[in-house]
């Protein structure tokens, strides 16, 4: 059984922004690395829409970026979404029976799948299915914004911390 993993950037404040932040050389090779190991991912369809960034080869990326595209595009994807009516390469649309889909993906894998977008990791969240939060947090107060949490959590408890890269600390919380 795969196991579905809530991770994302946010500020020191909590909250997620892509233009107020990026990592450092190290911080996004680790990414680089991260997203080679996962079995798949699992977007709402607002972070869909970002990492489809990555589908498209961009002028004036560097051996990282084309790294991450390259990674990004092999992985198998899920996209969570009532608005959209078609997703792109290697991508399927969740439109309806949410839980019973991702419950079914679930038990179908192996390995870890990554859940991104604060709302969707807040229904799945609800629903028992997150079952590990990798929060990268950035020394950086914005502010405004997204909230990383989309509303309240119930109680997690901490089982790793790591300094990442720079400033940057992973916080890995579980369920309690």
């Amino acid at each position: 059984m795969a196991k579905f993993v809530f991770a994302l950037n946010q500020s020191l404040d909590g909250y997620v922004d892509h233009d107020a932040f990026a990592p450092d050389p190290v911080l996004f090779q680790h990414f680089v690395e991260d997203m080679r190991s996962l079995s798949g991912v699992v977007h709402g369809r607002r972070m869909y829409e970002t990492m489809r960034y990555w589908d498209e080869d961009q002028p004036g990326w560097g051996a990282a970026e084309r790294d991450f595209a390259s990674a990004w595009r092999v992985q198998p994807k899920w996209v969570v979404s009532r608005t959209l009516k078609s997703v792109g390469p290697n991508a399927t649309l969740i439109d309806r029976d949410v839980e019973a889909e991702l419950r079914r993906i679930k038990s179908e894998h192996q390995g870890i799948i990554e859940v991104a977008g604060p709302e969707l990791a807040k229904s799945l969240g609800d629903l028992g299915l997150v079952d590990e939060y990798r929060l990268y947090i950035h020394p950086v107060v914005i502010g405004e914004g997204k909230p990383l949490f989309a509303g309240p959590r119930s109680r997690l408890r901490l089982v790793e911390h790591e300094v990442m890269s720079g400033d940057v600390v992973r916080l890995t919380y579980v369920p309690a």
